[in-house]
Formats: C-alpha cells, sequence, structure tokens
C-alpha cells in the first residue's frame, strides 16, 4: 500500500507570511487534521472488529 509522503512545513516563520497565506495554511491544516480523525476512526473500528472476532488478547 502506498502511503503519501509527508507535506513539508511551512517554508518560512508565520510573521513574514500575509494574512491570506496564514489563513491557507490555517485551512490546509485543518484538511489535514479531518484526515488524520477519519483514519484514526477507521483504524480504531478496525481494532474493534478484530478483537470482537479475536478476543482483545488480555
Amino acid at each position: 500500500m502506498f502511503e503519501e509522503a509527508p507535506r513539508p512545513k511551512a517554508d518560512r516563520p508565520l510573521e513574514d507570511m500575509s494574512v491570506e497565506e496564514i489563513q491557507q495554511r490555517i485551512e490546509d491544516l485543518k484538511a489535514d487534521i479531518e484526515a488524520c480523525e477519519a483514519e484514526l476512526q477507521k483504524k480504531q473500528s478496525h481494532m474493534s472488529a478484530a478483537d470482537q472476532l479475536f478476543g482483545s488478547g488480555d
């Protein structure tokens, strides 16, 4: 399975960015957070299903 390469952090400090650039960065970060939360929920669901099928291993 292929994974996306990590995105580089901002090329420059926030204080050097325009208002529009900062707003865009915030939107990009929010989108990344949403993607992470969706993937986390998917993985937790898979783990829960596996635990129910095979037991939790405790």
